[in-house]
């Protein structure tokens, strides 16, 4: 038993020796990980795992824009409760003029002063009875017009308020969706890295790295940049880009705007923010900012990538941008071209 135990071993640190000898072995590129899963390569569970955060980043742009239209339609159901409030207070008090009104009336034996003036037998008391008599009747007139258009005003407020309840309600059943969207693939992309072993998710970084490198390389050779002006950045697009590089190396969680994390579009949307420019706060919103050519991108445009707008990154010259990549990763600066270019917009244009 001893002995099969020694040869196992002696085998094991001979296989270890040749494998350390192979030419390129300590850069971790001569030998290939274990397969993380049966009859699948590395190289496809990293693609796996892309696509599930890719997915995630979907679904959290979904998030952050039921999020936005949710706070949108609850600032206006506060400013309707507002306009009722005052809209009641003026019934209140008009309600209190009428009364008033009807009052003095009562005192006067059923008629107001001016009816009465009008109907006395002096020229003079005549006309200016007649006169407060028309006065009168245009008061009254305007006191109730006056009631009824606020009272009109009130039942369309709260038309209003029913249908902003309605989209607030069914922007609650989005976001509430997409958070779940979102939980869920993040939660499969950490199941799949959970079971690689140390090396493989060395290995997994690489990987990751090289197709980076590759597409940049790609975009380039096929004339991504040509024809470039080099456009200097204006002050805010300076501000915007000095925030954005600030913030290099806080981690990215779904949904948050910083301080101290951000996603994709929260981070673009905070970087002109802090440059003096509020700016839509997904990434699909921001694709309707005004758009420019590749070849005439300057620092703090902003690149929208992948054919449904799913992801951001700011432009900060030199062919190189500053994203939020996914959950996992930190804020950091890649190729412009190393994800499929959508479009570039510009904030400030």
């Amino acid at each position: 038993m001893r002995k099969r135990r020694r040869g196992s071993i002696a085998l094991t640190l001979l296989c270890a020796m040749a494998l350390l000898s192979a030419p390129g072995a300590l850069a971790g590129t001569a030998f290939a990980a274990p397969e993380p899963q049966q009859g699948k390569s590395l190289e496809q569970v990293r693609k796996e795992i892309e696509g599930l955060y890719r997915e995630a980043g979907t679904a959290t742009d979904a998030f952050n824009l039921a999020e936005s239209e949710t706070k949108t339609q609850s600032d206006k159901i506060v400013e309707i409760a507002n306009l009722v409030l005052a809209g009641q207070d003026r019934i209140t008090a008009l309600k209190g003029r009428a009364g008033a009104a009807a009052r003095a009336q009562y005192r006067s034996g059923g008629l107001p002063p001016g009816a009465q003036l009008a109907l006395s037998n002096d020229p003079t008391q005549f006309l200016d009875g007649n006169d407060r008599l028309r006065q009168g009747e245009k008061a009254t007139s305007d006191l109730l017009s006056e009631l009824n258009r606020t009272q009109t005003d009130l039942q369309q407020y709260a038309r209003d308020a029913s249908a902003h309840w309605e989209t607030l309600e069914a922007n609650r059943v989005k976001q509430e969706a997409a958070k779940k969207q979102v939980e869920d693939k993040i939660k499969a992309a950490e199941e799949l890295e959970s079971k690689l072993e140390a090396e493989q998710k060395a290995r997994l970084l690489e990987l990751e790295a090289e197709a980076q490198r590759k597409a940049q390389n790609d975009w380039l050779s096929t004339g991504g940049m040509t024809g470039s002006t080099g456009a200097a950045a204006t002050d805010a697009g300076k501000r915007a880009v000095q925030f954005a590089t600030a913030q290099m190396g806080k981690p990215y969680v779904w949904g948050a705007e910083g301080p101290g994390s951000f996603d994709c579009s929260g981070l673009t949307s905070q970087a002109w923010l802090a440059a003096g420019k509020r700016i839509p706060r997904t990434s699909q919103e921001q694709l309707r900012l005004p758009k420019v050519a590749v070849k005439d991108m300057r620092p703090g445009d902003l690149i929208i990538y992948f054919d449904d707008a799913s992801h951001v990154g700011m432009y900060v010259g030199d062919g190189a941008m500053i994203h939020a990549p996914r959950p996992g990763r930190n804020v950091t600066m890649a190729g412009a071209g190393s994800m499929p270019i959508k479009a570039v917009v510009r904030p400030d244009a």
